[in-house]
């Protein structure tokens, strides 16, 4: 049967959702006899992520060679060509693109300046997928506001008006609906733009970007993020009694869709080359930076762990295979894609482990599954010991993964990155591979390595 086409918001919040919504880590069972035939393998995947540097100088070649890799760009194109090909190189048993069309967004010049009551440029992003406003820009007061009752309680001064949403970031899973939602919510009542403070800590005056949601029925408005320090600049001037003034100039526009592609590589099973362990991360990022903890480094950690089971002559029982997924960004076309590609093989899939939360320590493994494939996954716990992510904890899974995981009810894992780091310089032009260090790197390569090669190795799949 044909899998029903998730909705992408579903997912799109989901991905919000699942970094952080983590249960307190679960220290492992006492070790169990079935673990021990393990041990030997696993300690040799640690000693050999952690001998060098290789996977972050891989990582900081697809950085500095592509830079951003936005979905339907041609740094998108040349990546794939380059991960295919380095995968080949790396003795992957069978290296392939999967075709998938994906949205085509173009950002074009924009900028935001406050007119009055002095004249400064903003640190500014247009949302993705924000319309354009006139040629020349718009300007007009703006209202400031803390939250949609806010917005609510004072909708009779946004008509006409640029509505700055400064809404203090607490987590990324309650702050980002200003983002996603902010636009729709001020259109209702006349406002003719909207600004967001960015999604995240203060960071030196960075904006983020991301995905601006409309609704049929509602005028699609400008929608751009400022700087964290620039919110808080209007906010005084306005709480001071200040008119403020800000002329806008976007000129996003959405062309046709565009033939792009999943990546992906496999190490072959040697008794059950049908059943899959999924492991992997998003290839595509946003139009600035160069994408290096979203999600290159996702990607790269999670192909690492293949090319180290074949440097090393480990074949497991099952298929690993890595998939670098396109355009989770602004799109989820890649996740559905493979989902729809595999649904009649879904329930062969008997684990997928994602990777789209950065690496920046202390770094945990979180884990969704029944009661007794979290029994199983915990008795793993000790074996990564080593690296200090011997406890394991809950929230599992991820927005590439999640089409799949649904169609199959397969028992997910998620490779979970310190967030208080990673949302400093998410979907802004600070992600770059200068915030990774190559311990992070290896450490979160030997920690897949080793939980995949154990799923795909024992006698009976994890149960559902």
């Amino acid at each position: 049967m044909r899998l029903r086409r998730l909705p992408i918001l579903t997912f799109l919040m989901a991905a919000a959702v699942w970094p952080l919504a983590i249960a307190a880590p679960q220290s492992p069972l006492a070790p169990a006899a079935w673990i021990t035939p393990y041990r030997d393998t696993a300690s040799r995947l640690i000693k050999a992520a952690l001998a060098d540097d290789f996977a972050w100088r891989r990582l900081a070649e697809l950085t500095d060679r592509f830079g951003h890799r936005f979905s339907g760009s041609e740094n998108y194109a040349r990546a794939t060509e380059w991960a295919m090909a380095a995968m080949r190189a790396d003795g992957f048993d069978s290296v392939r693109a999967e075709p998938v069309m994906v949205p085509r967004w173009v950002r074009g010049p924009e900028s935001a300046d406050i007119t009055h009551p002095g004249q400064h440029p903003l640190a500014m992003l247009g949302l993705g997928g924000t319309v354009a406003t006139p040629p020349d820009g718009l300007e007009a007061d703006v209202l400031v506001v803390t939250g949609f009752d806010d917005l609510r309680a004072r909708a009779a001064e946004a008509r006409g008006r640029i509505v700055l949403f400064n809404v203090a970031y607490s987590n990324y899973s309650e702050t980002v609906t200003y983002r996603t939602n902010g636009a729709r919510a001020a259109a209702q009542y006349g406002a003719v733009a909207t600004l967001v403070r960015s999604v995240g800590p203060v960071g030196l005056r960075t904006p983020h970007t991301g995905s601006v949601n409309y609704a049929a029925g509602t005028p699609a408005i400008p929608a751009a993020s400022v700087a964290a320090e620039d919110a808080n600049r209007i906010a005084r001037l306005a709480a001071r009694g200040e008119r403020v003034t800000v002329r806008l100039l976007t000129s996003g526009r959405v062309d046709s869709d565009v033939l792009s592609a999943n990546v992906v590589g496999e190490l072959l099973g040697r008794e059950r080359p049908e059943e899959i362990v999924l492991v992997g991360g998003h290839f595509d990022s946003w139009d600035v930076g160069t994408g290096a903890s979203d999600d290159g480094v996702g990607c790269i950690i999670t192909w690492e762990a293949v090319r180290l089971l074949k440097q090393l002559g480990i074949r497991p029982r099952r298929t690993i295979r890595v998939v670098l997924f396109a355009n989770e960004e602004n799109g989820l076309r890649g996740a559905n894609a493979y989902a729809e590609r595999y649904a009649t093989s879904a329930g062969d899939h008997v684990f997928a482990l994602e990777s789209d939360s950065g690496v920046f320590g202390p770094a945990t493994l979180g884990f969704s599954g029944s009661a007794a494939a979290r029994g199983q996954i915990l008795q793993i716990g000790p074996l990564l010991a080593p690296l200090g992510m011997q406890d394991i904890g809950g929230g599992g899974g991820g927005a590439d993964i999640g089409p799949i995981a649904q169609a199959g009810n397969v028992p997910t894992m998620a490779y979970l990155g310190d967030a208080s780091k990673y949302f400093v310089i998410h979907h802004s032009a600070a992600d770059t591979v200068e915030r990774i260090t190559p311990d992070e790197v290896a450490r979160a390569a030997a920690a897949i390595a080793v939980v995949s090669y154990v799923v795909a190795e024992m006698p009976e799949r994890l149960p559902r």
